[in-house]
């Protein structure tokens, strides 16, 4: 069969939107580039902190922590309803503030607790833009949100997060995106590892480490799932409005 040809779009509502979710993603990462120049560290520099025990580790533990936050984070939302923004930057903050008080064992040990609300806050976003959070497609949807490039690398909005392949909606499915997504997370977890056991600073760059990954990673879940319901309410193709999105958003 040919394949169809999709035309690019010109409703000037749609235009304006996507836009706009280019902008926010584009300045997602800022908070956490000022954390970085707070604790003297770059990107590059971050994970070599980490002692090899950790380092090789952290695939492992990532891992094990998203499969327990799937499960934690859906059954949390049945007893205590979903928080403004604000409310999870908070949470995590005061997460961070303890275990960055504790050295790299108290924040090794918050980690897992800090996925949680992160996938929690994601959960929350999604409902926000009128999807399930506790169907698996959606479920699945939130991972990719953590697929996405991490805060400290440079972008071009053709990763995982947006491109992933549709995946078959089954507990095997599920296994298999966290396996995907548990590297490059780790990756970024190091980084936040590293940065939030700064000398002397402790407890204060936990919390402002904490402050804004978790900045981050909404601001991605917005546009993820803004991009999904932009595609419900216009009737648009959500491939072509992904490509239309990639284009803005790599647009110099």
């Amino acid at each position: 069969m040919p394949q169809e040809i999709l035309l690019p779009v010109t409703d000037p509502r749609i235009v304006t939107e996507l836009d706009a979710l280019a902008k926010r993603y584009r300045g997602a990462a800022g908070p956490v580039m000022q954390v970085l120049g707070f604790v003297g560290g770059s990107a590059e520099t971050l994970l070599n902190r980490l002692p090899a025990p950790v380092r090789s580790g952290l695939e492992g533990a990532t891992e094990r922590a998203l499969t327990t936050a799937l499960g934690a984070a859906s059954r949390s939302r049945h007893v205590v309803g979903d928080r403004p923004d604000w409310v999870n930057r908070a949470l995590t903050t005061a997460m961070g503030a303890a275990g960055g008080f504790g050295g790299l064992a108290g924040s090794a040990a918050e980690l897992p607790f800090t996925v949680t609300m992160l996938l929690r806050a994601i959960q929350g976003i999604a409902a926000e833009h009128g999807f399930d959070p506790d169907s698996e497609e959606v479920r699945i949807e939130c991972l990719r949100v953590f697929a996405s490039a991490g805060p400290l690398e440079k972008d071009d909005g053709t990763d995982m997060g947006f491109f992933a392949a549709k995946m078959t909606v089954t507990g095997q499915g599920l296994n298999r995106l966290v396996a995907k997504v548990a590297p490059k997370l780790a990756a970024v977890l190091g980084q936040k590892l590293a940065a939030q056991t700064a000398p002397v600073l402790g407890a204060v760059a936990g919390a402002a480490v904490n402050y804004a990954f978790t900045s981050y990673y909404q601001e991605v879940a917005h546009v993820h799932f803004g991009l999904k319901r932009l595609a419900v309410d216009s009737r648009e193709d959500e491939g072509l409005l992904r490509e239309e999105l990639v284009a803005r958003m790599t647009r110099r």
